[in-house]
């Protein structure tokens, strides 16, 4: 749209420029022709003849930089078609010496406060703003849709199975478990436990009974007997299972309990036994099942952000609002982390201009290279068209004036 409207622009300004030089010509054939009627005329027809030469030497200066004027192949014009490779490589030059030397880089970046100029951005998050809202809210999805979400989550995925990989799980298992026994938080996972015990002995009474009657002797199950031991291993079991539960100091309690410290004294001190439990853990984290469920983690997080981020209200609102705030107010008023910051930033972009500097001037020679002669000449005519039409303009009417300033000195001298 810019372009287009460029491109009018200059397009008005060469009719006028050119409507004027043939009002100057038609000016001094009427001048010329009636001279002898009035010396006043003299000065107009200095002026008229003045101005088509001033007119004419700008058209063709102006001609001469984009194309060949009236399509003659006269030395030195078209300049810019002919020199566009050079074109490209000077204006590389002049951003890699003036713009993307880390030197010009850190010297411009040290007059700005980009710390303080976030930090009031983001401390005046509170008010009603809402294009501050949208703007935090588009900023931010579009920079997570921007990502790879193949190689980030993989990113991602790899960093949280590398810190799981490198937790010692034992030791922390076995503090845990201390501190719930110390505390009695033990107890109902305990009595938990032995209601289990008693509801699958009655769920399996007639596997017990098998089992019996499988091992016992040829006389026992002739006389019946096996039957009678496997009730009664059931009715002790049973009715164990029954005092532990009712009785808080029951002496199975206290053996559980007993085994319980001593596995919590060997996750914290066995060397043996948190080997066992870390060879558990890589197992667990190399389970293709476990894979899955973390890349199944890392989609429903980047959904939920995403849900998030896109609803402006949310971006800057709720406990994310106020932590945006409090780092917005701390950036503002905190004058010694402003200056770690923009020392930080300045070194950022110092560092990413020395790195990527002559790729960005590459680009640009490049680019201005693959380009053809006639779209260069087009977009540098639109870009400064108009201007140079008003040279031909101004260098028509500063013509005329010299003209009538040198007829006007003929005339004294």
């Amino acid at each position: 749209m810019i372009g287009i409207a460029a491109s009018g622009g200059a397009r008005q300004m060469r009719i006028v420029a050119t409507g004027l030089l043939i009002a100057m010509a038609a000016l001094y054939i009427a001048a010329r022709s009636t001279e002898g009627l009035h010396p006043a005329i003299g000065f107009v027809r200095a002026f008229a003849e003045a101005a088509m030469v001033g007119g004419l030497a700008d058209w063709f200066a102006v001609t001469a930089l984009f194309r060949h004027p009236l399509g003659l192949p006269i030395p030195h014009t078209a300049i810019i078609p002919r020199n566009k490779d050079r074109i490209g490589d000077t204006l590389a030059t002049f951003l890699r010496d003036n713009f993307l030397t880390p030197a010009v880089v850190a010297r411009r970046m040290a007059r700005l406060d980009v710390a303080g100029a976030a930090g009031r951005v983001l401390a005046a998050s509170s008010g009603g703003d809402d294009r501050l809202r949208r703007g935090a809210s588009r900023l931010l999805a579009d920079g997570l849709e921007a990502l790879d979400d193949e190689r980030l989550g993989g990113m991602i995925k790899s960093a949280l199975v590398q810190r799981v990989g490198q937790l010692k799980v034992a030791p922390l298992l076995g503090q845990v478990l201390t501190a719930a026994m110390k505390d009695g938080r033990h107890k109902p996972v305990l009595d938990a436990l032995i209601r289990w015990g008693a509801q699958t002995l009655e769920a399996n009474s007639a596997l017990i009974y098998q089992m019996v009657h499988e091992r016992s002797g040829a006389i026992l199950r002739f006389t019946g007997l096996d039957e009678t031991l496997a009730t009664k291993i059931i009715e002790g079991l049973d009715k164990l299972l029954q005092e532990a539960a009712e009785d808080p100091d029951h002496r199975l309690r206290e053996k559980v309990e007993e085994g319980l410290m001593t596995l919590a004294s060997d996750l914290q001190n066995d060397p043996a036994m948190q080997a066992r439990v870390d060879r558990i853990r890589d197992e667990m984290i190399a389970n293709p099942a476990m894979q899955r469920w973390l890349d199944g983690l890392w989609q429903a997080a980047r959904e939920a952000l995403l849900k998030a981020a896109r609803d402006p209200q949310a971006v800057l609102a709720g406990r994310l609002g106020e932590i945006t705030r409090q780092i917005g107010e701390t950036l503002r008023d905190d004058a010694e982390l402003r200056h770690l910051v923009n020392r930080f930033a300045r070194r950022v972009v110092a560092g990413t201009a020395a790195r990527y500097g002559d790729s960005i001037v590459k680009l640009v020679s490049d680019t201005v290279r693959s380009w053809d002669a006639q779209t260069i000449t087009d977009r540098l005519e639109n870009a400064v068209g108009r201007d140079l039409q008003y040279i031909r303009i101004n260098g028509t009417l500063v013509g005329g004036l010299v003209g009538v300033g040198l007829h006007t000195a003929s005339l004294l001298l």
